[in-house]
């Protein structure tokens, strides 16, 4: 007979069945312990509290507390998500997708976004990183980089000037 070393979840854990509970108290202590593990956003920490079967009147009651005594502060995830993604090779589009798909959008994110430092060394650091210290000298190999970056998230704007493509859009016809 073979024996599991993982312990039962209490109730109201993970993926299992949705709780009954009304209590405040039982919405707050998931809510501290889901922290406890990382940083949410508020839209986030409500959405898995009422994935765990918590009252919506109850989860929202609950995020407001918590947002009043700073342990959920969507401004401090916006800057910790930014800096995380943007170490990783990730542009300001992406991470502007990024932070929507969590349900983080509009001001918050633009303002976090303009604070971070500079995209064009990250762009850089994430180029050399698959291609090397060269600049591409052939079309074709510019436009794979470029593709590439795009991809990671940053934008035409910014790929045009780390690849030293002609940034003067602007042509004289005199």
């Amino acid at each position: 007979m073979a024996t599991s070393k993982r312990r039962d979840a209490p109730a109201g854990s993970g993926t299992g069945p949705p709780v009954d509970v009304p209590d405040s108290r039982a919405a707050r202590a998931a809510a501290l312990d889901a922290l406890a593990r990382r940083d949410y956003a508020s839209e986030d920490l409500r959405r898995k509290l009422l994935d765990k079967g918590y009252d919506p009147t109850v989860v929202a009651d609950v995020i407001e507390r918590l947002c009043s005594e700073r342990l959920v502060d969507d401004r401090r995830y916006v800057e910790s998500f930014i800096s995380y993604r943007a170490a990783r090779g990730q542009g300001p589009q992406r991470v502007r997708s990024d932070l929507g798909k969590i349900g983080l959008k509009g001001e918050i994110v633009e303002q976090g976004l303009a604070a971070y430092g500079d995209w064009i060394a990250d762009l850089r650091r994430a180029r050399q990183k698959k291609f090397g210290a060269q600049l591409p000298t052939h079309y074709a190999d510019r436009q794979r980089q470029a593709r590439f970056l795009g991809y990671r998230g940053f934008t035409g704007a910014q790929i045009r000037l780390a690849l030293g493509f002609d940034t003067d859009l602007e042509v004289d016809n005199n």
